[in-house]
């Protein structure tokens, strides 16, 4: 099968993270085991708050990504349980604060933590939450996970105060639409790639690829879930959609959307992003649907896969390489899926 069509086949019956993510469940397991152990070091005070935050239903995304980079068969490495612990828990800490700046009601299927808490614990909440990774990033012998765990953390939040600076304008370029998506979410992507290969002792050289594959799929991820938040299913994907609208945030579909529609509509929609009119969501999907936005920002998903393919092309070899480009096809099927939803 050629590589363009590869990436327009989508079988019948997709499959999910959860799906391929199915031989990990003995890292997984070790890994739940491993962070339902940390909330012992939680002052007792907020210990539930902290237990409510790490639970078992999210995809884990990011642990996977240190567990198949790293990936030498069943051995499950206490390093890398170690290290997929320190990711999810920025992860989690992000998410809460994404939450309280999106005023998102649902989260992996119930309240998030801003709707439980109230908005001051949840920041704070989240603050434990980081100082926690970064505590048990320390524990290493070497500062080499803190360092690159600490970079990553800042750039994270480098990316998600552009974001909020940028809320309610329309003044955003492409460049900068990928700008603040490569730092909010590709970065914890690339680290955990880069930490899972690294401490899994392979060779400089497929750990840099490694790197360079996970950057490139937290940027597809990323897209993929812009455009999930205007076709997807919220039952389905397990948290609050249409924020990006409501909330003033300039996505690739809002730009792309924005670039086709004459003069009038576009001055319309352009009002609902700043505040000034109340939004349309409706209107703006079907907007979309017929000028061909989807397509757009779908191709958008498969130019990142197929850089993120490219980087682990020279390591075909290595036990790892498989396992993460498999990710690239369910990425590639879970667009499938919206674009189901958004021809239906």
């Amino acid at each position: 099968m050629t590589a363009s069509n590869r990436n327009e086949s989508v079988p019948s019956s997709p499959q999910d993270f959860a799906t391929v993510f199915a031989m990990l469940k003995p890292h997984m397991a070790a890994l739940d085991v491993f962070m339902r152990k940390q909330l012992e070091e939680f002052e007792p005070e907020i210990r539930s708050m902290a237990d409510y935050c790490i639970d078992t239903s999210g995809k884990r995304i990011r642990p996977a990504l240190v567990f198949t980079s790293g990936w030498k068969g069943d051995e499950i490495s206490t390093d890398l349980v170690r290290i997929a612990s320190v990711v999810e828990l920025v992860h989690l800490a992000s998410l809460v604060h994404d939450d309280i700046m999106d005023e998102a009601e649902v989260r992996r299927n119930r309240r998030t933590a801003v709707r439980e808490y109230g908005s001051t614990a949840a920041v704070l909440l989240g603050d434990a939450l980081f100082s926690h990774a970064l505590n048990l990033a320390t524990r290493f012998p070497t500062t080499e996970v803190c360092s690159a765990v600490s970079d990553s953390m800042r750039k994270v939040c480098a990316g998600e105060i552009i974001q909020t600076l940028r809320r309610g304008s329309t003044n955003i370029t492409r460049a900068d639409y990928q700008r603040i998506i490569d730092l909010k979410t590709a970065e914890l992507f690339r680290v955990s790639c880069y930490l899972g290969s690294r401490y899994a002792g392979f060779p400089m050289e497929f750990v840099e690829a490694a790197s360079s594959f996970g950057r490139h799929l937290g940027i597809a991820y990323q897209v993929y879930d812009d455009l999930a938040d205007f076709f997807g299913d919220e039952k389905r994907i397990g948290k609050t959609l249409g924020t990006d609208l409501a909330s003033g945030k300039i996505t690739l579909p809002l730009l792309a959307l924005i670039d086709r529609l004459p003069t009038d509509a576009k001055d319309e929609l352009i009002e609902e992003i700043t505040g000034r009119r109340p939004p349309q969501p409706a209107l703006r999907i079907k907007q979309m649907n017929e000028l061909g936005v989807f397509a757009f920002v779908a191709e958008a998903v498969q130019e990142e896969l197929r850089l993120a393919e490219a980087a682990l092309a020279p390591h075909l070899a290595l036990a790892p390489t498989p396992l993460l480009l498999r990710l690239c096809e369910v990425l590639r099927q879970q667009v499938g899926v919206l674009r189901g939803a958004a021809s239906a």
